[in-house]
């Protein structure tokens, strides 16, 4: 099985997904939750002030000292990343590809399976799953991909092997 994903076809650059290291990545969300809580458009500008001010409000409160529940949280997060059912907004990826023009349509290829075609507009709404209970999806993955309202939560598009924008 292929673990890295082109992005092609009517982009200005074509570029390859590797879900392999998106365990790292700030943006993933736990799938487990993501359907049932509201989704808010917050900008990145928003959610940056937002994290320097806590960062700020604890400095001045606590001082710059690290205070021993940080310890716990890590753990925590640790313990969550191995265990943890995630996925990733497939939006970034799709405009750092920046589509031409012209293009109107993302087909999801599915292996053997028949493709998906999708808007730009839905595609850019899509979350791409790339873990389950902690494990890469190595069965019928390496991607499933879940429509932004949760529709198919309980049956994703899965065997993704490419993206193809027309």
């Amino acid at each position: 099985m292929e673990t890295i994903i082109p992005i092609k076809g009517k982009v200005k650059y074509k570029i390859t997904l590797d879900p392999g290291v998106w365990i790292f990545d700030d943006r993933k969300v736990d799938l487990n939750t993501y359907f049932q809580q509201e989704q808010s458009q917050i900008s990145d500008l928003e959610e940056y002030t937002k994290s320097i001010s806590k960062h700020w409000d604890r400095e001045i409160m606590e001082g710059a000292v690290y205070p021993p529940t940080l310890k716990t949280e890590v753990k925590f997060q640790k313990e969550k990343v191995l265990t943890g059912t995630f996925g990733i907004p497939f939006k970034p990826f799709l405009e750092n590809a920046e589509p031409e023009s012209d293009a109107k349509y993302v087909l999801i290829e599915c292996g053997m399976e028949e493709d998906v075609k999708l808007t730009l507009s839905e595609a850019s709404r899509v979350v791409l799953g790339f873990s389950k209970d902690g494990k890469p999806l190595t069965e019928d993955g390496p991607l499933h991909v879940y429509y932004h309202d949760g529709s198919n939560s309980e049956n994703p598009i899965k065997k993704v092997t490419g993206f193809t924008v027309e």
